[in-house]
């Protein structure tokens, strides 16, 4: 999943990008409001975590201007404003939350993953044959023996799993699922599916339960 964290305070921009990140979220992080309309233009996110002071383009104007144009993104808005009326216009604005700062980092963490259940960003567990992943506990099997994996291999076979048949491509896997500061090499992604591929035959799977479709990128094995 990846959140636009949109802060112009470095260091909170920064406690929420590494909060976020160890909590294997893809993150990208703009420091005013024209930057991250930029950013929600360029890519797919499952969430923005929004500041309401900030330059050029405040959190209000920007959640209007995703709302006027139909973006169902989740909004949480972050304010050091506190009152009722403050709230109401966060929310007319088209916010799906408000956290008054300073906030609890565990209770922010809980709203992010609140709205992203109700945007459908967090699957129940997962299942493709015999194959199961649970994203709330990281826990994978196949065959009931466990596959230990890292937060990223995890990431990866999450994202072919909810691809299911559809063919991802190795430039479309590093936008998906790593953050766009700091993106790999595409064959850093060959190596993660090779990985991947080895952790899950020495558990029972078959040699292609994960596809190369030659020239266009992976999939999962079709399901008898």
């Amino acid at each position: 999943m990846r959140i636009l964290v949109v802060e112009d305070d470095v260091q909170i921009a920064d406690m929420l990008s590494e909060a976020l990140t160890s909590r294997q979220y893809a993150v990208d992080v703009a420091q005013d409001g024209e930057e991250a309309w930029d950013w929600v233009r360029a890519f797919e996110y499952d969430l923005v975590l929004l500041d309401v002071t900030l330059p050029k383009l405040n959190g209000i104007q920007l959640c209007h201007r995703l709302r006027e144009r139909n973006s169902a993104i989740p909004v949480l808005m972050l304010t050091a404003r506190d009152t009722i009326a403050d709230k109401i216009v966060g929310l007319d604005a088209g916010a799906d939350d408000y956290v008054v700062k300073p906030f609890d980092l565990e209770e922010l963490m809980a709203r992010v993953r609140a709205l992203l259940r109700r945007g459908g960003s967090i699957q129940p567990n997962l299942k493709w044959g015999s194959l199961r992943l649970n994203p709330s506990t990281y826990e994978v099997t196949y065959d009931d023996q466990p596959v230990t994996l890292t937060p990223k291999e995890f990431t990866l076979l999450e994202l072919l799993i909810t691809s299911g048949r559809r063919v991802l491509s190795r430039p479309g896997i590093i936008e998906r699922i790593w953050s766009s500061e700091d993106p790999p090499t595409e064959e850093a992604v060959k190596t993660h599916i090779r990985t991947l591929r080895q952790k899950l035959r020495s558990a029972g799977a078959p040699n292609d339960f994960i596809e190369t479709v030659h020239g266009l990128g992976y999939r999962m094995k079709q399901l008898d």
